[in-house]
């Protein structure tokens, strides 16, 4: 394998092999690597700036049987700090939401063997009814996957009651590594590797659109990334034309505080600066379908998040007013909304606020700063 006619089949929106993608990792400087991703940036994202939204995460519920190694978040059944989060808890942090000027809320939470389909479609209905105008950025394959087993129904079922409910677009959590035998080692309890693809699909076909997402620096050898990214890319080719299918791809590296994986595996994040900003200029480079790649600052910071934006990466993500689950295992940044602005400028770019759809917004003129607290 030659550099040069790998890059120049990159540059002309090729897919590349996952031999092609590890041989471009592990062998091109890193310069190079950045210079092809940057190019299909500026094809692919023509208008040149760096897109960032303002949302809320918040859980439904911390109650899961999953047993993921690396979430600190969840409770088991019965635990004393178990909760399912009641209406007038959305209401409160839902106007806080829209006045900090977001629009969206990302709900995700534990796979609660005591929550259904129903439950689920009448909580959307519910949240709709007090906020027409919010947006539903919901659940994720791994939960979907976990209502079809607890409610009966096919993926297609329920996908579509819970689009009619008023679930706007799916998150891509759960993915971790979309290979089964890493998937055996970290979240035995979640849907395996092809069950969380077929989901993905059937959102796709009835025009649900969705972000993925890849977890790594932890257990996975660098094919399985690979292999990881392969899939996806295969997913996207296959959604009918009309549907966005995959608007995003994010990937961010595994976050070990007291999780079990360290405690017990002695499994570490060894991920350095390079490699996340090489693992961007690959997404880009393997996921030429995908239009956008998202920069992880929540785990790897500011500074690294903005070297991003010159290998590959157009999103800055969200200034995440609220969010538990990678938080409580030790990702320590924070921002608010006129910091992730700063940020993004200092980087050469002109901040622009969006959409999950990727449709730009404009900055609400009323809108409370908010205060970060540690």
């Amino acid at each position: 394998m030659q550099l040069s006619g790998l890059y120049d089949r990159a540059l002309q929106f090729e897919f590349l092999s996952i031999e092609e993608g590890m041989y471009l990792f592990e062998k091109a400087p890193l310069a190079e690597l950045m210079y092809v991703a940057n190019e299909l940036r500026k094809k692919q994202v023509p208008h040149g700036k760096v897109t960032w939204i303002i949302d809320r995460n918040m859980n439904t519920t911390n109650v899961c049987v999953a047993n993921c190694k690396f979430c600190n978040f969840y409770r088991i059944p019965g635990h004393a700090e178990a909760y399912v989060t009641d209406l007038e808890t959305y209401r409160e942090k839902i106007e806080e939401t829209f006045r900090y000027g977001g629009e969206q809320l990302l709900l995700q939470g534990g796979h609660n063997p005591e929550l259904g389909l129903d439950y689920y479609t009448h909580l959307f209905r519910e949240l709709k009814k007090m906020f027409p105008n919010l947006k539903l950025h919901t659940l994720g394959p791994p939960e979907v996957a976990h209502i079809c087993k607890v409610s009966g129904v096919t993926h297609r079922e329920a996908l579509i009651a819970l689009k009619e409910a008023g679930m706007d677009s799916m998150p891509g959590p759960g993915a971790e590594i979309l290979n089964d035998r890493v998937r055996r080692l970290i979240s035995k309890g979640k849907c395996g590797a092809q069950e969380w693809l077929d989901i993905m699909h059937e959102a796709h076909k009835i025009n649900l659109t969705t972000s993925a997402t890849m977890m790594f620096g932890h257990v996975e050898t660098l094919e399985e990334r690979f292999e990881h990214l392969v899939k996806l890319r295969e997913v996207q080719a296959k959604k009918p034309e009309e549907a966005k299918g995959f608007v995003a791809f994010i990937p961010w590296t595994f976050q070990d505080v007291d999780t079990l994986l360290q405690r017990i595996r002695g499994t570490k994040n060894m991920t350095t600066a390079e490699e996340y900003i090489r693992m961007i200029a690959m997404s880009r480079i393997m996921l030429p379908n995908v239009k956008n790649i998202q920069a992880s600052w929540l785990t790897v910071g500011k500074q690294v998040a903005q070297m991003c934006l010159h290998a590959g990466a157009n999103d800055f993500g969200s200034i995440m007013i609220e969010e538990n689950v990678v938080s409580a295992a030790g990702a320590p940044h924070r921002f608010t909304a006129s910091g992730i602005q700063e940020a993004i400028r200092e980087a050469g770019f002109e901040p622009q606020l969006r959409n999950q759809q990727y449709e730009f917004r404009k900055i609400p003129e009323v809108m409370e700063e908010q205060v970060i607290t540690y």
